[in-house]
């Protein structure tokens, strides 16, 4: 059995009466918003698990998945990506936040507002129109003012966001995937982009001179790939704890040398982490080889499968998030189960290395809770940490799982 335990906390109050997709947190504020298929996105308070809003009137089909803009100053702004193939970007506001963090959704108060209508609490800034068919995942990038969408006509588009979100411009239309693209995810510090397909393959992408191109192909899972997302850039502070030896310390930085990894998750009941093989230096700063016409030297990447977390899944992996505070990753899917993993130090005879440099592979991923049926008979189609905001707070800074159903609703558990 697994050492710690999952338990349930609180269903965010009224559930939804169709399939729920996606559920994000706000940026900065204690917020959830979830991607509904009747067409909206539920708002949620994270202090009380009580609705505080629904966004509705801009799609005429399922909203499939939404994503808050960070960074944002004095207003919150959230993107939409639905079945009906447009992206809508929303804006709100904030200037009734109260100094606890609560926020005051009556619409009293707000600038161009006052009757307490849901149109005036959000206000439907722009629909993006482009993609040929649903749009599945999308995401704006941490370090650059850019949005990235996918869709089942097998694209990824990137927008560049101009006046402040008032407009949009096409920057990209990447077309290298042979089938649907289920999801993308930036990386945390530069300006990649990751996509996972129906393919069975993910790609990773940047701009190269004036156009962006496919930096490296990332293959080994046997079936489409649900979900990617990058680790934060902080490592596991249960691994820097653990790096007594020498061995450890030198080990922990060649690692961090190739950046944050990446995880993806697939319909072949496998998690897989990834990492950047860190470039040879040439004396003189000269690369090597034939020069390319489109391509600069430097642009092609090799990332190599670092690891598999333990195979706890029956069926379908849907989503994996990996924990910005403690490097541990949750995981659910078309089982229904909730499993979080950590990665700890090997102890013994490290005998298994990676298949690039021959060098000892020093970590490994263990399960330290589970559960089954999380929400009953049915799929669980995400799952997210964040930050606990309600008066039960047990310490601060303490996480608590949120998983999102084909049932409508949407959970909170703690770890035990």
């Amino acid at each position: 059995m697994p050492p710690q335990q999952l338990k349930p906390l609180a269903t965010f109050q009224p559930p939804c009466n169709a399939r729920t997709w996606l559920s994000t947190p706000h940026p900065h504020l204690p917020l959830l918003a979830t991607a509904c298929s009747d067409k909206t996105v539920r708002i949620y308070s994270l202090q009380n698990f009580q609705q505080q809003a629904t966004i509705s009137g801009g799609h005429k089909r399922s909203i499939r998945s939404c994503c808050w803009r960070p960074n944002s100053v004095g207003e919150s702004v959230l993107a939409t990506g639905s079945f009906d193939a447009s992206v809508g970007v929303w804006k709100r506001w904030e200037e009734n936040a109260g100094a606890g963090g609560e926020v005051d959704f009556t619409g009293r108060g707000l600038a161009g507002g006052g009757d307490g209508e849901e149109d005036e609490e959000w206000r439907l800034e722009v629909i993006l129109d482009g993609h040929d068919s649903e749009i599945k995942s999308l995401q704006f990038c941490p370090t650059a003012p850019l949005l990235a969408t996918c869709s089942r006509d097998k694209s990824v588009w990137i927008w560049e966001e101009l006046d402040d979100g008032e407009n949009f411009e096409t920057m990209a239309v990447l077309q290298d995937h042979e089938g649907d693209v289920k999801c993308v995810g930036w990386h945390p510090a530069e300006q990649v982009l990751a996509s996972g397909s129906y393919d069975d393959c993910v790609r990773l992408w940047r701009e190269d001179v004036d156009d962006w191109g496919c930096c490296a192909l990332l293959k080994g899972h046997g079936g489409t790939v649900w979900w990617v997302e990058f680790e934060g850039v902080e490592v596991a502070k249960n691994l820097k704890e653990g790096a007594e030896s020498e061995e450890r310390k030198g080990w922990l930085e060649e690692r961090e040398k190739s950046g944050p990894r990446l995880i993806t998750c697939s319909d072949d009941k496998t998690i897989r982490v990834w990492r950047r093989q860190p470039k040879e230096k040439k004396e003189g700063g000269q690369a090597t080889g034939m020069p390319s016409i489109w391509k600069n030297r430097d642009f092609e990447e090799h990332w190599f499968e670092e690891a598999q977390l333990p195979l706890v899944h029956d069926r379908p992996i849907y989503a994996v998030n990996w924990s910005r505070k403690t490097g541990r990753v949750v995981s659910t899917g078309s089982d229904g189960k909730i499993v979080v993993y950590e990665e700890v130090w090997r102890t013994g005879d490290v005998e298994m290395t990676d298949d690039v440099n021959g060098r000892k592979n020093l970590t490994e991923w263990i399960v330290v809770a589970d559960v089954e049926n999380a929400h009953d008979v049915f799929e669980v189609n995400h799952v997210v940490w964040l930050e606990r905001c309600d008066k039960g707070k047990r310490f601060e800074g303490e996480e608590v799982v949120v998983s999102t159903g084909d049932d409508g609703e949407v959970k909170v558990w703690t770890l035990d």
